[in-house]
């Protein structure tokens, strides 16, 4: 039998990141296999978004290897990130979805098809005329996932994209969320919010000071973390650097 077309497990292999003489990353060892979310998390400072963005490969780990199920491969075009801050251009909601699938050479039917389809994901298709940058912050999060929905990632890299999302925006994307992984792209996210931490994850990736201190499925972790600074981080106490 044909093994299944995937682009994962993804492995992290004792990978590190420094600039110059400062150390963000040390030794992390990480396996992103298919499933539910992996989220993760940690204090302020402890790696979090550089750790997704050598996954994603915008930066290059200046130590240890990072591979795609066993190889680099056509990794990049089946996969795609989320800002916290999403960059959208001058033009409409819909425009920015049609965007990259036109880069990407996608038939002009297929394209107005998927802009379609991800706008009524995000529930923004009463909008598709609107100007992007004219769309509250929590709109333009969900234009934001539409617009990578829409390009079918396996893979889905989220940077905290609730940070500045008030309840009623954050409970929208937490949905949006759930649905694509529900679909079967793999979300790997980064939160500083421990009750969206809960809802989301399937396994939790905790790290501290650059390094990962725990890998875990999420139910375990938040029953019983095996390690002092996960259970105090969890009871809401400042860890040292």
């Amino acid at each position: 039998m044909r093994a299944p077309d995937t682009v994962l497990p993804l492995e992290a292999s004792g990978i590190g990141f420094a600039v110059g003489a400062l150390r963000i990353l040390s030794d992390v060892a990480l396996t992103i296999a298919p499933g539910a979310p992996t989220i993760i998390i940690g204090p302020n400072g402890a790696g979090k978004s550089v750790l997704l963005r050598l996954l994603h490969g915008l930066l290059a780990p200046t130590e240890g290897e990072i591979t795609w199920a066993g190889r680099n491969g056509d990794a990049a075009r089946r996969q795609a990130m989320v800002f916290q801050r999403p960059v959208l251009l001058r033009r409409s909601a819909l425009a920015n979805v049609l965007y990259p699938l036109r880069l990407a050479g996608l038939p002009a039917k297929e394209r107005e098809a998927r802009a379609s389809h991800a706008l009524d994901l995000v529930g923004l298709s009463v909008l598709a005329d609107r100007p992007a940058r004219r769309l509250s912050g929590g709109e333009q999060q969900r234009l934001a996932l539409a617009r990578a929905a829409a390009m079918r990632p396996e893979v889905l890299f989220l940077d905290e994209p609730c940070a500045s999302l008030d309840p009623g925006a954050t409970r929208a994307v937490e949905e949006i969320v759930a649905a694509l992984a529900a679909g079967g792209t793999k979300i790997v996210m980064t939160t500083h919010d421990l009750g969206q931490a809960r809802r989301l994850a399937g396994d939790v990736a905790f790290l501290h000071a650059g390094r990962l201190r725990e890998h875990t499925p999420a139910a375990a972790f938040f029953a019983g973390p095996a390690t002092a600074e996960a259970a105090a981080f969890l009871r809401g106490e400042l860890l040292p650097h």
